[in-house]
């Protein structure tokens, strides 16, 4: 499976390549609830839930006193710019 090119919106994306995308990142699905993801880098860890309308990410215990940040991202972001601000980190 070949992903379209990075400038493409994410809404152009059939699932299964927004999957291997999110996979080829590091994510991993969870078998339970199949629209979370779960990523963990060195400095902090976050929940993706790929909703109806948008990227939902949740920065785990990443704010001030331990809280999470939430940020959403539209589909009609380039895959490229979604993965900027995601991966990016809090």
């Amino acid at each position: 499976m070949t992903l379209p090119a990075a400038d493409t919106p994410l809404y152009n994306h059939p699932l299964p390549e927004i999957e291997q995308w999110l996979q080829g990142l590091g994510c991993q699905q969870d078998r339970a609830d199949l629209h979370c993801w779960h990523i963990a880098r060195p400095s902090w860890k976050a929940e993706l839930l790929l909703d109806v309308e948008e990227l939902t990410v949740r920065y785990l215990q990443a704010g001030e006193g331990g809280r999470d940040i939430l940020r959403s991202f539209k589909y009609s972001l380039t895959r490229q710019d979604v993965e900027n601000a995601v991966f990016s980190g809090p």
